[in-house]
């Protein structure tokens, strides 16, 4: 009996520390992460951020958004809540509105822009805190400590 509790129990923190790390899988490659384009660097950013944004913030005129670091290029990690992307990676702090009218507290969030475009979002508004983990250590590898 004792035997079954330590193996249930050995289970359920091993499947608490995959749900913790996202299920993360091995980094791409070298010839993947040379294989890609990323395009040139996108100069009208922060732009393309709040384009992004505007339609996933509850009043997008008085959010409070903030670019802490990037453009650089980075990827994410394929895993199971997550696909493999590659992009120009920037670090930005969004302060939104609730519909109350009060404002709800800075969110972090990555955001992988290519073509002109985000092609995947960490962390920001709408995402699941797995999302915001994400996201925190993303800016930290862009350099952006996250001070909370």
């Amino acid at each position: 009996m004792l035997r079954a509790t330590l193996s249930s129990a050995a289970f359920a923190l091993c499947a608490a520390a995959l749900l913790i790390t996202g299920c993360s899988t091995a980094p791409p490659t070298k010839e993947q992460r040379e294989s890609v384009d990323y395009g040139p660097r996108p100069d009208n950013y922060e732009q393309i951020v709040r384009d992004y944004l505007r339609n996933r913030l509850t009043d997008p005129t008085t959010a409070l958004v903030e670019f802490k670091a990037g453009p650089t290029q980075l990827y994410q990690r394929d895993t199971v809540v997550r696909d493999l992307q590659f992009g120009w990676a920037v670090c930005v702090l969004t302060n939104d509105k609730n519909t109350r009218g009060a404002y709800d507290g800075y969110r972090t969030g990555v955001y992988f822009i290519r073509n002109g475009k985000v092609v995947a979002a960490n962390g920001g508004p709408g995402d699941s805190p797995l999302g915001a983990g994400f996201a925190r250590d993303q800016c930290k590898t862009l350099g952006y400590e996250v001070p909370y």
